[in-house]
């Protein structure tokens, strides 16, 4: 019982923290939009007449359909250079999967940025587009095609690792049987294929749907999503009923998508064994030039964007009014800051995220036990799970709800970093979670059988074998860190600027000068993130699964 009452306790802290970060401000935030006191703050707006105001309304449905209209382009793009991927071997093939990591690595701004300077009206294809009279910048294309750059390579790797679990007989007997390629795709692969597809589109419409940052620069007055209008009603014009009222609306939209991917994931969960259809070269002008559309489509999408920051941010270095922005005290406070807090976020998140998958992985221990019971099952399922919340609640909600229930410590450090925490440490908690699950628990007990004390046995045997898994979850924790945008605009103090927040600074500031310096801060801002991963990751292993 002591044992058992142990493995209980293990995951204690996270648990904790969940509740004391994520689930009470969010219930704070549902009882400020459902209370009647909301509908009186608000005027003549009620939480349940969101629909009946033009304005609003246009908010939700656009946020809807940009995500809906993603999710379309990002399956249509994204299905054709998975099978590629998948089913041809070619020289760079290994590379190009592990660089489909990038866009999770690249910061918000970064990346809009990266938008602005290759689409924008000053834009390397945006300004010769703008002086023919097409001005992108009054369309959604820009929000559209950074929600792509974001959520295609989700769509990729989901259907590479789908198309990995086809069945080669399956296919092979099709094909003797008569059909020809393409119907042995839609007969045989295809259904096996969707449920994954599924699932990472449910991914999508959630990134794009809670998403921030991205619609903040790009989406602009007339595309503006409902996570802006709940900035802007609290930032700029302290409507917290007609926020909360939205939030409360984003809360259950979002998380009847998040049930639609929990049940699509628990699906997936225990994948049969398969022979996988063998990779083979190109072979005939068709399967080259789909080789060739892959790259264009993956140079066009996640490529393009970051070479036309780099180049813009080399032109503001050399050429324009960037360089002094480097050593600018308010650049080099705003650096300190990015890296204090972020290294403070990360070593926090790693012991959470380590202590949170510890603890799954003891209580699914103890539910295999016969004296167990059914309990530590259910609470296992229960535990895992609670790592996923941080990613459907979106950053301005938690910003928000935090803001709500704790308004004496808003402006302390100790809010700011545990938001930034809350953030990070999902991704340790569900790669470690993983690499667990797949550990044979035999490697421990012949250790325990020795005589090694349970530290000992996580130190010398468990540690070594689930490293790459810890380095890789910590790697994209740091990036995400570093990246951070929403939580700092609602929590931070002015002499707490960090690098993202300079950026959009500089950004609403009028003048080429601020221009360049939003540039070549952006440019700082990916290598910093660029480097913190390649750092943390370090050199691939063959045998190592990307995230």
């Amino acid at each position: 019982m002591q044992g058992l009452r142990s493995r209980y306790l293990l995951p204690a802290l996270p648990l904790v923290f969940l509740a004391v970060v994520l689930v009470a401000p969010v219930l704070r935030l549902l009882a400020e939009g459902l209370a009647p006191a909301a509908a009186v703050d608000a005027g003549p707006l009620r939480w349940l007449d969101v629909w009946q105001d033009d304005f609003l309304r246009w908010r939700v449905l656009w946020s809807f359909a940009q995500a809906a209209i993603t999710c379309a382009l990002a399956l249509a793009l994204g299905l054709p250079v998975a099978w590629v991927l998948a089913r041809l071997e070619f020289p760079g093939r290994a590379m190009a999967l592990r660089l489909l990591m990038l866009p999770f690595v690249v910061p918000t701004l970064v990346a809009a940025l990266g938008v602005l300077a290759l689409w924008g009206p000053r834009g390397l294809l945006g300004a010769p587009l703008a002086a023919a009279g097409l001005d992108l910048s009054e369309t959604p294309w820009l929000l559209l095609y950074g929600n792509l750059f974001f959520n295609l390579c989700v769509v990729v790797r989901a259907g590479v690792d789908a198309l990995e679990q086809v069945s080669a007989p399956r296919v092979a007997a099709a094909r003797s049987l008569g059909a020809t390629p393409w119907r042995a795709f839609w007969r045989v692969e295809w259904p096996a294929i969707a449920p994954w597809l599924a699932s990472a589109l449910c991914l999508v419409f959630l990134y794009c749907f809670a998403g921030f940052g991205l619609a903040l620069i790009l989406g602009g007055p007339d595309y503006a999503t409902v996570e802006v209008e709940i900035y802007t009603l609290v930032a700029h014009e302290l409507e917290l009923g007609q926020a909360s009222v939205l939030a409360v609306w984003m809360l259950v939209l979002t998380g009847a998508v998040a049930l639609a991917y929990a049940a699509l994931e628990k699906r997936l969960a225990a994948p049969g064994r398969v022979v996988p259809v063998a990779r083979q070269r190109p072979r005939g002008v068709a399967e080259w030039a789909a080789l060739l559309g892959a790259a264009t489509v993956l140079f066009v999408v996640c490529a393009a964007p970051l070479l036309a920051i780099v180049w813009r941010a080399l032109q503001a270095l050399l050429v324009g009014q960037g360089a002094a922005v480097l050593t600018d005290a308010e650049t080099l406070d705003a650096l300190w800051n990015t890296v204090r807090f972020s290294a403070l976020a990360l070593l926090l998140a790693t012991g959470l995220g380590l202590v949170h998958a510890l603890g799954v992985r003891a209580l699914d221990a103890a539910a295999q036990a016969r004296h167990a019971g059914p309990g530590p099952g259910a609470l296992a399922l229960v535990w895992r799970a609670a790592a996923f919340l941080p990613f459907v609640v979106s950053s301005v909600t938690v910003a928000f709800g935090l803001l709500l229930l704790y308004p004496d410590a808003s402006a302390s450090l100790a809010l700011l970093i545990a938001a930034y925490v809350l953030l990070a440490y999902p991704f340790v908690a569900k790669s470690l979670t993983a690499a667990l699950d797949g550990l044979p628990a035999s490697y421990a007990q012949a250790a325990a059988s020795l005589g090694a004390r349970p530290w000992r046995v996580f130190w010398r045997v468990t540690l070594p074998l689930v490293a790459p898994a810890l380095r890789r979850g910590m790697a994209f924790a740091a990036a995400t860190a570093l990246g951070e945008f929403a939580v700092t605009l609602f929590l931070a103090r002015p002499e707490w600027t960090t690098l993202t927040t300079l950026i959009y600074q500089h950004l609403g500031r009028p003048g080429q000068a601020n221009l360049d310096a939003a540039l070549v801060l952006a440019g700082l801002l990916m290598l910093l993130a660029l480097g913190a991963f390649a750092l943390i990751e370090g050199r691939p292993r063959d045998n190592d699964r990307h995230a």
